[in-house]
């Protein structure tokens, strides 16, 4: 019989007295829930500003020709569209008119969106008023650039936007994930959270070794093979985990393209590729959207059961995290021990993403 101490799927870690109660019901409302009266993103040292980088913010299923959607990142509001040429732009949302919201009432025109209240209509592009119905000749403010405009791309079936504060063109590409399009794989399996916190703090979660134990219920302390690129990072993590069948080993390998793109694969008893779409909204708040895809072979076959467990697990194992990053302050000088895992490396990697200016200084970000 397995001891219960060192059985991951019900692990007896501090976190788990805020979820056992919940039912599966319960558990699902709590992921999506707003917390009343959260600190200050001040307080919490989160006023850091947004590190720069591609971010997946919408399914691409989800915007039709000629549909528009009101959107909310980065702390500003703004305005999707895809065009009749099924081209997808970004605008910022707010009509240099008199300030109505493109995004709510606003219509597809051509390729052009069109404002609710004046039918004032703007490209996606050059980010200038092309057509003003009413008027004889369109204000020489808005024949130039007035508005900013994103870059967006689709892949791996989602939209994904170029964030930089000062505009900068993007830097580095989206990563294409070939199972994402492969009718070998089922379709995505979709979870959905609201964490309350910075997109810094979850990403350090990944070189931070000794969580593993105290948060996940690992048998002990995992080892990890880490690579660093310029703009990329892959990790391979490898633990003992406890179950009903007794300590089997395992692997998990976590990537990332900028602060914006990450993916993790699982291989060995059933293969699963985790599309972990994140993206900030608030300085204190992310978007995170879990996409899982295994092959059908597996996931429909005599393996079926165990493809659902190793997905529920890892969503077990995002509401443990939550419980702590909902509510930690983002540390600039931490404290750190021998068995913390490279958290400084990190934090240095990690600067590169934010502009010079952009929050607290570089060096401070990358402190350790």
């Amino acid at each position: 019989m397995t001891d219960a101490a060192t059985d991951a799927r019900t692990a007896p870690v501090a976190v788990w007295q805020v979820l056992e109660k919940m039912t599966k019901e319960e558990r699902e409302a709590w992921r999506v829930a707003d917390i009343a009266n959260r600190p200050d993103p001040a307080q919490r040292n989160l006023d850091i500003g947004f590190p720069f980088g591609w971010y997946p913010f919408m399914l691409a299923k989800d915007l039709a020709v000629g549909e528009v959607k009101p959107a909310r990142y980065f702390a500003r509001d703004l305005a999707v569209w895809r065009g009749e040429d099924g081209q997808v732009r970004m605008i910022d949302a707010y009509c240099k008119h008199l300030g109505a919201h493109l995004g709510h009432g606003g219509k597809v025109a051509g390729n052009l969106i069109e404002c609710p209240f004046h039918a004032w209509r703007y490209d996606g592009e050059e980010g200038v008023v092309k057509e003003i119905p009413y008027a004889k000749a369109i204000p020489p403010q808005v024949k130039r650039k007035c508005t900013r405009t994103w870059h967006i791309r689709e892949a791996n079936q989602w939209l994904w936007v170029w964030y930089h504060p000062e505009d900068a063109a993007p830097m580095y590409e989206v990563v294409h994930l070939p199972e994402a399009s492969d009718p070998e794989w089922t379709p995505y399996d979709i979870v959905e959270w609201k964490v309350f916190g910075s997109l810094q703090n979850m990403a350090e979660n990944g070189v931070d070794f000794a969580h593993f134990k105290y948060i996940h219920g690992t048998a002990e302390l995992p080892t990890s093979e880490l690579t660093w690129g310029e703009w990329d990072r892959c990790g391979t993590v490898r633990a003992k985990m406890g179950t009903p069948k007794g300590m089997v080993d395992g692997a998990i390998t976590s990537n990332s393209m900028g602060p914006g793109q990450a993916w993790v694969r699982f291989t060995g008893i059933c293969e699963t590729l985790l599309v972990a779409c994140i993206i900030p909204v608030e300085l204190d708040e992310l978007q995170v959207v879990y996409c899982y895809t295994q092959p059908r072979e597996q996931a429909e076959g005599p393996m079926a059961g165990l493809a659902r467990a190793i997905i529920k697990d890892v969503n077990k194992q995002l509401d443990q995290d939550k419980v702590v990053w909902d509510r930690m302050r983002y540390e600039p000088n931490p404290i750190i021990c021998d068995g913390d895992g490279p958290i400084p490396h990190f934090r240095k990697f990690y600067s590169r993403f934010y502009a010079a200016g952009d929050g607290a200084p570089a060096s401070q970000r990358a402190a350790g």
